[in-house]
């Protein structure tokens, strides 16, 4: 849908010279300092810039963005139109702007900082904004609403409008006070749960019943937020995890640890359940409780957010993450495992080749190059596939007893023919025939069990690099 204020500010050239100056909104500079793109994949285009370097952008058709020249992003408003608005009535030059100011003081700010700019730069600031409000048919609205919708917007940049660096992947910064807490955002379910369910109200107990996804937040808000009265309800749920279980036991283990702590003797055959027998007594309930407490990371909350199907909060939060992690191969690999997990395989490899960089074993690095290729296939850069490949058959070498260990040559060779079928359906023929000339001195030296599982994927790999050769001749 095109955006009528950006139409006018292109088609009218005495408007847009306006907005450039002096309210610092040029169309005419549309295009930022480096590549970039939005880490949710919607649409992004730069509409205009400012004298700082900053960029303005058209995110995800309606909303604008803006990004500063030193690396900050912030959701500015939901339409040219509301962001125009701002830039016209709230200007730059206006610096000690706040939500905690009523009207009149706004009122006040904004005189008082007018009155310089027409003294310094703006002679004509009063005629300039009349013919821009006039022009682009801004309405006027009170200046405290207009505040509360830039602070609204800067709130929701993440996680729809999280914009990266397209070379490096990284993140743009974001000011504390418009992240959301992630921890937060996932509870809220829970925690209204928790709330209908100390009411009484029959309908949450069905819900949370049979939602596993709303149950486990229960346990978590209730967790949280412990109340001596609370154990009715934390026997049933722990019926509910005992009779649905499913592959996530951390909650189960939580309602469990919960209900113990009470040192109930009627609750020891429902802690036997829930604990396959690891809690026997009351007396030894208790003290399991006290010394089995776990501890939220940062990873459970992403995990709960992508059970949720929050997948761009859990994204974010990962990005986040991974940008402010050093030298740890340990949460490297967590965060690539994390991320492919979502799908983001971009982001997953950028982990993964950190993790790589770490590794101080050929096993280690033939293992994290094996990971590394795989995430380069599936995000589509097969030359750093390729690379990947070369670099775990450079570590693990000739030695045919490291090959064999673990399936580690099966998987290797694997990623070689999974390859060279990416290369053909690319045209890259090349490197499909390259790879498989690699794959085929692999399948003369891994295990002869794993030559025969492989062999489907094999024959198919060297048909459809004779069909390049055919077609060659």
């Amino acid at each position: 849908m095109t955006d009528r204020v950006l139409e006018l500010l292109r088609s009218r050239p005495d408007l847009a010279e306006l907005t450039a100056f002096p309210f610092n909104f040029d169309v005419g500079r549309a295009y930022h300092v480096e590549s970039v793109h939005l880490a949710s994949g919607a649409s992004l285009e730069p509409i205009a810039g400012d004298d700082t370097g900053g960029t303005y952008f058209l995110s995800g058709g309606t909303a604008v963005l803006y990004a500063s020249s030193e690396g900050s992003a912030v959701l500015f408003a939901d339409s040219v139109g509301e962001a125009l608005e701002m830039r016209v009535r709230l200007p730059w030059w206006c610096e000690n702007i706040s939500s905690e100011l009523g009207e009149e003081e706004l009122l006040a700010e904004t005189r008082e900082a007018d009155e310089e700019a027409r003294e310094e730069f703006a002679p004509e600031l009063d005629a300039q904004r009349a013919a821009l409000i006039t022009g682009l048919g801004l309405p006027e609205r009170p200046l405290v609403e207009l505040v509360a919708l830039s602070e609204s917007a800067g709130r929701r940049t993440e996680p729809d409008h999280l914009l990266l660096n397209s070379d490096e992947l990284c993140a743009y910064r974001l000011h504390e006070s418009y992240r959301q807490s992630l921890r937060e955002i996932v509870l809220a379910p829970g925690r209204e749960a928790l709330e209908r369910l100390r009411s009484g109200d029959a309908d949450a107990l069905r819900e949370a019943a049979e939602d596993a996804v709303l149950r486990a937040a229960t346990v978590r808000a209730m967790w949280h937020d412990r109340r001596d009265g609370d154990l009715p309800l934390l026997r049933l749920l722990l019926e509910h995890e005992n009779a649905r279980r499913t592959d996530w036991y951390r909650e189960r283990r939580l309602a469990a640890l919960l209900v113990a702590a009470h040192g109930r003797p009627e609750d020891l055959p429902l802690l036997r359940a829930a604990t396959h027998g690891e809690v026997t007594d009351t007396a030894g309930g208790v003290e399991w409780a006290i010394a089995a407490v776990p501890e939220d990371s940062e990873f459970t909350w992403v995990e709960l957010a992508h059970r949720q199907g929050r997948v761009e909060h859990a994204r974010v939060a990962l990005i986040r993450m991974l940008d402010g992690t050093g030298p740890d191969a340990d949460r490297l690999r967590e965060l690539s495992r994390a991320l492919e997990r979502l799908g983001d395989h971009a982001q997953a490899a950028r982990a993964q080749f950190n993790l790589l960089s770490l590794q101080e074993t050929a096993r280690g690095r033939a293992v994290e190059a094996y990971v590394l290729a795989r995430l380069e296939r599936l995000k589509g850069d097969l030359a750093a596939a390729g690379r990947a490949l070369e670099r775990a058959r450079a570590a693990v070498g000739t030695d045919a007893t490291e090959w064999h260990r673990r399936g580690l040559g099966r998987l290797i060779t694997e990623q070689h023919l999974e390859l060279t079928l990416a290369a053909v359906e690319a045209g890259d023929a090349n490197l499909a025939k390259a790879t498989m000339a690699h794959a085929g001195v692999l399948l003369d030296r891994i295990a002869k069990p794993s030559v025969k599982a492989l062999g489907p994927l094999s024959a198919q790999a060297k048909w459809a690099v004779a069909g390049l050769r055919r077609s060659d001749g």
